[in-house]
């Protein structure tokens, strides 16, 4: 079904989120032969990769290093097919999709359950000022800032702060926050099943690992792995809600669909990426219609030019996003620190 002939009503062009929630339903039925192989291109790579940099430390530290580095593309990789697990839409079967999912958690230090339970709630209400907290990355208004203290303001720039934001919060939400089951800690034993499970499995995973090699290989091979893919998720998620045009809506004023439409970025990135990144970039979409398995967004921009033109981003576009960290509600766009205090001057 193409803009052609998509009994919308309406052009394309003037379609709402919602009109797009119907068009975009045929896409949904994942393909269990192309999942399968996808989970091998991704998953067989990965083991080698990481064997092959193990065996290199023989030889060469920095070069076992650097293996492992390129590695950390094919975690992403592994940690995009786990998110589309938390989807239902990687296979028909449900069941099938979560095992794979909490298997997949173990590689990618993320108990599988809790993340399912943080993501749903982050799909349910990206671009809702009232209940902003959870799954997201915190983002304030420009009065919010303002009314903060000078130690709360500095705490903030702090956390918005490109070597924090993409440096160390990574490290700290993958290694350390991830352990427990932050946000659900009175929400059932279900949460703390995955944690605990979840941490029990990489401790048995790094215990073996430092039996068989010692520190070299945890330290040179799967630290730079983890880190790295850590950096590049923490990355793609940011740049695919943190644009200028943006949406943010109070809770009287919020919708669902149109807030996933405006409020999510079409990441356009160069082919080798797309693959590494399994088409997360194609995030608009997604959020219209989150049960279309990865492969299948491609189609869906190909059959809809008109969403293929939709909040756009280049690769290079996307840097300039680390600037913007304030919301103004009246103009309806991020702000730089810079911005916002020329508009409360303006003001």
């Amino acid at each position: 079904m193409s803009d052609a002939d998509a009994p919308a009503g309406v052009e394309p062009a003037q379609r709402s989120g919602r009109d797009w929630v119907q068009i975009l339903a045929r896409y949904r039925e994942p393909h269990h032969g192309r999942s399968a192989v996808e989970l091998a291109l991704t998953l067989i790579p990965l083991v080698a990769l990481f064997a092959f940099a193990w065996w290199l430390l023989s030889i060469s530290y920095l070069l076992a290093a650097a293996v492992a580095v390129v590695n950390a593309g094919f975690l992403l990789r592994a940690f995009a097919i786990q998110h589309d697990c938390g989807h239902a839409s990687f296979f028909r079967s449900r069941g099938l999709s979560d095992w794979v999912g909490r298997g997949l958690g173990v590689l990618t230090l993320t108990p599988y359950d809790v993340w399912r339970r943080s993501h749903s709630i982050h799909h349910a209400s990206s671009g809702n000022l009232d209940k902003r907290g959870i799954g997201d990355v915190m983002t304030l208004t420009v009065d919010e800032y303002y009314a903060l203290s000078k130690w709360g303001r500095l705490g903030y720039r702090l956390y918005r702060n490109p070597l924090v934001l993409f440096g160390l919060g990574p490290a700290y939400l993958f290694i350390l926050q991830n352990r427990l089951p932050i946000g659900f800690m009175r929400a059932g034993w279900s949460y703390w099943t995955s944690a605990m499970a979840t941490n029990a499995a990489i401790a048995l995973g790094l215990g073996l690992m430092i039996w068989w090699g010692g520190f070299a290989p945890l330290l040179l091979v799967w630290l730079p792995t983890a880190l790295i893919a850590a950096t590049l998720g923490v990355w793609l998620f940011y740049v695919q809600h943190q644009f200028e045009e943006t949406h943010w809506r109070p809770g009287a004023d919020w919708q669902l669909h149109d807030a996933a439409l405006e409020g999510s970025s079409h990441y356009v990135l160069p082919a080798p990426l797309r693959w590494i990144t399994a088409n997360i970039g194609i995030h608009h979409v997604h959020h219209l219609y989150s049960r279309i398995p990865f492969y299948r967004l491609p189609e869906v921009l190909r059959d809809h030019p008109v969403l293929a033109e939709s909040q756009r981003m280049t690769l290079w576009q996307s840097f300039r996003c680390t600037r913007l960290h304030l919301w103004d509600e009246k103009g309806r766009r991020l702000l730089s620190f810079a911005g916002a205090r020329q508009l409360r001057m303006a003001g």
